[in-house]
């Protein structure tokens, strides 16, 4: 069964200071807001080289795409905001938030599929 792995690609607001949004994250992952049915890896990175150098990702790693699907929606009908787990609405609303440029939800992102 082919994994699903999902790379968000998170830009600060102007004035948000990174010491706090990771904090923000490790915060989070003691609240175990991170901990979804099918999800069984993630990582938060920071660029250190490249268009992305000092710019946030993290990377979200499924067991499969039925369990993506199952949280998610399938790729052609995504969930709406409402349907996510609670934990998940609690993360983009209370920790990503505040420090993005951007709704949560308007993030790029790019989810792939293992060959």
């Amino acid at each position: 069964m082919a994994r699903i792995t999902s790379i968000h690609e998170y830009h600060l607001r102007p004035g948000a200071e990174a010491e706090q949004f990771e904090r923000a994250i490790r915060e989070a992952c003691q609240r175990r807001l991170l901990e979804l049915p099918g999800l069984v890896e993630h990582h938060f990175l920071r660029g250190i080289r490249g268009t992305r150098g000092g710019e946030y990702a993290a990377v979200w790693v499924y067991e499969s795409r039925a369990a993506w699907e199952r949280l998610w929606g399938p790729v052609d009908c995504p969930r709406p905001k409402q349907d996510y787990p609670e934990n998940w609405k609690i993360w983009e609303d209370e920790v990503l938030a505040p420090f993005l440029d951007r709704d949560p939800d308007r993030i790029r992102f790019t989810a792939y599929e293992e060959l």
